[in-house]
């Protein structure tokens, strides 16, 4: 980064070296002399401050002739009357702070603008807080917080134009209730069904009975790593299933699951009974307001007892079987020898049958975005569940902030469907972008409208962002907030091959967080590790973690230039067992008072210009020098404190053993007495470990 002589800045300015000297020791820049050097950014923080006093002055200057014999006077009564001025107005508004209010447009919300806006010289501002050690730059961008902060110093509050704007997509939504108002034109439609349980249960080899496939072989590390959705046809009616991980950290996938689902089969193994992640699963059900059939797995093992599985159902999640007298629906299973299984489809056909699960059948169509993933041959590749109407190829859709022509559409199997009718899952070929799962696919009319739509929804999540800020990427506020007595913070940039993976792994860290250790998502996306998350990872002090990614040639490169870890995973299990050990490493050691040893005064020496020195006898342990002393005089303690000096014989040492004698001169105490009791600690560092969400069985 190029420097600036002190005297090199000064000439530019216009003015002597010793002014601008003075100017720099005002501000609090240390300078030895004209040749010192200064730094771009100090450099450029003077020179705005400089240009922006040249045109206040400009201003003020008064308009009358110029007396040459006076003309320095003259200038020193101006400067003195705009200092007062300046004073006077802010003791004005000071008092009218109630009353101001400045209005300001999300894209207002510049440092440069504000100053306008509230009649504060920008110079002013920018010198202000520089005093304060902040740095702030003529058309830096604000987030409302900040403006607020800064404006609230000069007596005025910030607030946000009110706009009144027609939302499309809430047209798209009352459209569809208008439609749902009408019920002669809903028909049944086929249910959608998540399984649900904890992990190593049997939910894959439940699925995989039913669909007749091998996906759990397939999986790495021996559990369901990816989302699909799949559908069967029963006696000649239609189920779809949305298979969720397995994984106990997956908590949002499988919420996400039961937000896109009619009906949850809850699967609980017989010879292990109701586990955590079953209670986990149960309530994210319980929150979809979905009914729940519970499958018992497992039940061909020899230690299986599906009776007391039914009681822990009861118990632990108020699931009472029919056969109780309750009403839930508990089916025997066995996945592994296909027992059971015709029962279960039965039940779910039954249950979709009483809930009345409806939907429009034609027109353009509605759906769900269950899955997104950034794919390598076919680009911006989307899965979901249609709720409503018909979904073709060449129709135009909008997610959220993305649209698209369909250019493709393919069934669970990779075959080219031609169009896709309610609760079919279906990948869609076509969009833009990648769209963020939990959207609403919807089909419109043209292109002009998706586009109107997609651009309205990026305007309004862009204004949102301006308003809340980023300020966990900067690193200055970092190190501001991370001092001495604060929380730890580990910040953390996620990149995964889908957002539903990615929205899964933020739940699994925030699961991680303590009272003493916080976890920062800086930033969160799909694809391979790029040069941007390098870049952004150097500028917030963060670690990259990359889950079943990879990292590109210059992002590698430049990871290693600017020292930034990037840590790939496959198996979820290593990533969150990193995490822990990093964690533990960023708490404080925990200290600890440690005894090491007794002994007992049997002698007091008194020495001019030292004090008084107590000869000890050691009856056990030992004492050192870098030790500290507990001293007791009939049972009660009179000092705590160090040692100065430490004597065997008259060798100045730095330990001593029992059962030898030594020479102790304690600090800042010189009351020590014959008879009195000592005890030697010592205080230790001890690493500390974390508990993580302990749960009970």
């Amino acid at each position: 980064m190029p420097k600036t002589r002190v005297y090199e800045l000064a000439k530019r300015l216009k003015i002597s070296t010793r002014e601008l000297m003075d100017e720099l020791e005002e501000l609090g820049v240390s300078v030895k002399s004209h040749m010192s050097m200064l730094d771009e950014e100090t450099v450029n923080i003077i020179a705005s401050l400089y240009e922006e006093e040249k045109k206040e002055t400009k201003i003020v200057k008064i308009s009358e002739k110029k007396r040459p014999k006076k003309e320095e006077e003259k200038e020193i009564i101006v400067d003195e009357e705009e200092k007062r001025k300046k004073s006077e107005e802010a003791e004005r508004a000071l008092e009218e702070s109630s009353k101001k209010v400045v209005y300001l447009d999300p894209e207002e919300l510049k440092l440069n603008i504000l100053a306008e806006k509230i009649k504060v010289p920008l110079s002013k501002i920018i010198k202000d807080h520089f005093m304060r050690g902040i740095i702030l730059r003529p058309a830096q961008a604000v987030n409302l917080e900040e403006a607020r902060e800064i404006a609230t110093q000069y007596g005025w509050n910030v607030e946000l134009k009110e706009e009144i704007v027609s939302d499309p997509l809430e047209a798209l939504k009352a459209n569809y209730e208008k439609l749902y108002n009408d019920e002669s034109k809903l028909v049944q439609r086929p249910p959608v069904v998540t399984v649900m349980g904890h992990v190593d249960h049997g939910k894959t080899t439940l699925l995989d009975r039913v669909r007749k496939t091998a996906v759990a072989e397939k999986e790495i590390g021996g559990i369901t790593q990816s989302i699909g959705a799949y559908h069967v046809e029963i006696k000649g009616k239609r189920i779809t299933f949305i298979d969720t991980p397995g994984h106990e950290a997956f908590t949002e996938m499988r919420a996400r699951g039961a937000q896109a689902t009619d009906i949850v089969v809850l699967v609980v193994a017989a010879d292990d009974g109701v586990m955590p992640q079953t209670i986990e699963a149960f309530n994210h059900a319980k929150t979809a307001n979905v009914p729940i059939i519970v499958a018992i797995n497992k039940i061909d093992k020899p230690n299986a007892n599906v009776d007391v599985t039914k009681q822990q159902l009861a118990s632990k999640l108020g699931l009472v079987p029919e056969d109780w007298g309750g009403d839930t629906i508990v089916v025997p299973i066995s996945a592994k020898m296909g027992k059971g299984i015709d029962e279960l489809l039965e039940m779910i056909l039954l249950v979709a049958e009483m809930s009345e699960i409806r939907c429009i059948p034609e027109g353009n169509a509605r759906g769900v975005i269950i899955e997104s993933e950034l794919d390598k041959g076919v680009g911006p590749l989307a899965t979901a569940i249609i709720k409503d109407g018909i979904l073709r190829a060449g129709d135009y859709v909008v997610a959220g902030s993305t649209h698209g022509k369909v250019r493709a559409l393919r069934d669970e199997m990779g075959k080219k469907i031609k169009m896709a009718g309610p609760s079919d899952p279906v990948q869609i070929i076509g969009f833009e972008e990648v769209p963020d799962m939990h959207e609403i696919l919807y089909v419109v009319d043209n292109l002009d409208q998706a586009r109107e739509i997609s651009a309205f929804v990026k305007e309004k999540q862009k204004k949102e962002r301006m308003v809340k800020g980023k300020r966990h990427v900067r690193l200055e506020e970092f190190m501001r907030i991370s001092g001495e007595g604060e929380r730890k913070t580990l910040n953390l940039i996620i990149k995964s091959d889908s957002f539903g993976a990615v929205e899964a792994l933020k739940q699994a860290v925030a699961k991680l967080e303590t009272e003493e250790v916080h976890i920062e998502i800086v930033h969160s996306g799909i694809g391979p590790v790029n040069s941007s998350d390098v870049m952004l990872a150097a500028a917030s002090d963060a670690v990259i973690i990359g889950y079943k990614v990879k990292t590109d040639s210059q992002a590698r490169s430049q990871a290693e230039e600017e020292g930034v870890q990037i840590k790939l995973y496959e198996i979820i299990f290593d990533l969150i067992d990193d995490l822990k050990k990093a964690l533990e490493g960023l708490l404080e050691p925990e200290e600890v008072d440690e005894v090491v040893g007794h002994g007992e005064v049997k002698q007091v020496f008194k020495i001019k210009k030292l004090g008084n020195i107590a000869g000890v006898q050691l009856h056990d342990g030992y004492v050192t020098k870098e030790g500290l002393v507990r001293v007791y005089r009939r049972n009660e303690e009179i000092f705590d404190g160090k040692i100065e000096s430490l004597k065997h014989y008259k060798e100045e040492v730095n330990k001593v053993d029992a059962p030898k004698e030594c020479g102790i001169k304690l600090l800042e105490f010189d009351g020590i007495q014959e008879g009195d009791k000592l005890e030697f600690h010592v205080k230790k560092q001890v690493k500390r470990t974390l508990e993580f969400n302990k749960e009970e069985n």
